[in-house]
């Protein structure tokens, strides 16, 4: 079982486990407090997002990989992220409501019951709060799209090559939840940036049916110097999509680069650039084995890599710099006690922002769209620009560090 099944087979047995909870404790005492009408109406509620619930956790073991072509992907999407956000919600919302009724049954709060009260009412409060976070989430922030700058420090830098403005699209997810227009308002600002150069890494699409055509014919509008280059996502290959995309964007002029590289002269500067193909996390041990293949010597070399993890091989291996995505900044990352928390970080040490590594940097942008339900918090979707500067080599490779978060917060990986 690879560290991504395992991480969702765990979330599924705490989301089932609160249900069972939720079902066996609390509902009974609900029922109880309520009138017959709102009674029939509150179970009858329950009992369909359970089966909406169970609906989604059908499709999640069945997988990406494999399509339903009976069944509509657009319900498909609705049902999965209804059931995500009802199975997730509910449990942050079983834990705010015990924590706080627990602090109200203290053997203190029995002679305050000023502060008891005070404490209940705070908690059934909190019990909305999860709710009222995806609502916001979904309604604002998933296509509050933000333009963020950052400085991509490379070692040995060309002079000519210093201040080279590259763009970067990434996690496009075009579909149900982010649609072609979305994605034409994204493109319309990065052309507002007037990049030399565009890199878009990767997933287009999430899924079989998603509108894979006008996602590239939107593409097809950035406008940069050097043109548009490209690496392929996890759901490219999902979708079995990788060559066809290829084709299609080469049509454009857009070059999807895997296992490839091309150069770029800027002066008397050059820029190499290396796509790789996806690779899983299971894959960590043996991570794009050949990529060395595609450094050019005297160049600044700049890796095209969905999957942010591979960034110390890349760094081994003698790559310069990287940009990557598919963590999606996290999507839903909670600060506690100045730290961020998300389900990326269970994955890998890169989530978002620059890092950087025996001198070599990495950027790993936050993206554009969402997986699973259609909301993000604390992950605000961002059309990235990039401003290479020179950084020197260090004597001999350093620990890994993130210098920066997608919010520009100090970040330790």
């Amino acid at each position: 079982m690879t560290l991504n099944r395992f991480l969702e087979f765990l979330i599924q047995v705490v989301v089932f486990t609160g249900q069972v909870i939720i079902g066996r404790r609390y509902l009974p005492a609900w029922r109880r407090q309520l009138s017959s009408p709102w009674r029939m109406l509150a179970t009858a509620a329950i009992c369909a997002l359970w089966s909406v619930q169970a609906i989604g956790l059908a499709f999640a073991i069945v997988g990406e990989r494999r399509s339903i072509p009976w069944f509509p992907s657009g319900l498909k999407s609705s049902l999965g992220a209804i059931g995500f956000i009802w199975g997730v919600g509910s449990v942050a919302s079983l834990v705010i409501w015990w924590l706080f009724s627990t602090l109200a049954r203290r053997p203190a709060m029995e002679h305050q019951p000023a502060r008891r009260q005070l404490l209940l009412a705070a908690g059934r409060a909190g019990v909305v709060a999860p709710f009222a976070g995806f609502a916001y989430g979904a309604i604002v922030e998933r296509t509050n799209f933000q333009v963020k700058e950052t400085v991509l420090p490379v070692p040995g830098l060309h002079p000519d090559l210093e201040g080279l403005r590259i763009g970067q699209l990434t996690d496009l997810h075009v579909s149900r939840y982010l649609s072609p227009r979305d994605l034409r308002r994204a493109v319309d600002m990065m052309n507002e940036l007037r990049p030399h150069l565009v890199a878009v890494t990767g997933d287009l699409i999430t899924r079989r049916g998603d509108p894979l055509d006008e996602a590239i014919r939107e593409l097809s509008r950035l406008r940069a110097d050097a043109g548009v280059v490209g690496s392929m996502g996890n759901h490219e290959e999902y979708a079995a999509a990788e060559q066809y995309v290829t084709e299609q964007a080469a049509r454009y002029g857009i070059a999807f680069l895997t296992d490839q590289n091309r150069q770029f002269r800027f002066g008397n500067g050059t820029l190499n650039i290396g796509g790789v193909p996806f690779e899983t996390f299971s894959h960590r041990r043996n991570y794009i084995p050949g990529a060395e293949n595609l450094l050019v010597p005297g160049a600044a070399n700049l890796l095209l890599s969905h999957n942010p993890d591979v960034f110390p091989t890349a760094v081994r291996q003698g790559w310069d710099a990287m940009l990557s995505g598919h963590t999606h900044g996290g999507q839903v990352t909670v600060e506690f006690l100045n730290q961020t928390m998300n389900f990326a970080r269970l994955i890998t040490p890169y989530v978002a922002g620059l890092y950087r590594l025996g001198g070599a940097s990495c950027y790993v942008s936050a993206g554009l769209g969402t997986i699973a339900m259609p909301v993000r918090l604390g992950a605000p979707p961002e059309v990235t620009l990039l401003k290479l500067t020179r950084a020197e080599r260090p004597a001999r490779p350093a620990a890994p560090s993130s210098v920066l978060d997608f919010r520009g917060k100090p970040l330790v990986a």
